[in-house]
């Protein structure tokens, strides 16, 4: 397994056991309106991470292109939750537009990911 995918892997965990706090948060506190649709988006993304992780491994995609939607991935459900969390709790936005970059960055990844599908695999 290569170094990237590792590491892949271990974003993806971080992602699922945040989105898993931001749901109890969510489920526990006032006013959840911003972190149920960051955890969602982590949760949703994580599992599209080890997909295409494994999808590239096994070379049912193209592995360099899986491996852009995959990293795609994990900065755009960042930037999305990190966007909404950080207005939740702060007030404040992470930088202007982030959440709009991250939900604009996941529709390219997904993109990406199909380009990678429909590209000749190697043998």
């Amino acid at each position: 397994m290569s170094r990237t995918y590792r590491i892949l892997i271990i974003l993806a965990g971080i992602m699922g056991a945040d989105g898993v706090i931001l749901a109890a948060l969510s489920a526990h506190g006032s006013n959840a309106a911003l972190l149920t649709p960051a955890s969602s988006m982590l949760l949703f993304h994580a599992s599209a991470v080890l997909a295409t992780v494994a999808l590239a491994e096994r070379r049912l995609i193209q592995p360099t292109t899986g491996m852009g939607a995959a990293i795609g991935f994990v900065v755009a459900a960042f930037l999305f939750a990190g966007d909404l969390t950080m207005r939740h709790f702060t007030g404040h936005r992470l930088f202007p537009y982030a959440a709009p970059t991250g939900g604009t960055l996941l529709i390219l990844s997904w993109l990406v990911l199909a380009v990678a599908a429909a590209w000749p695999r190697p043998a």
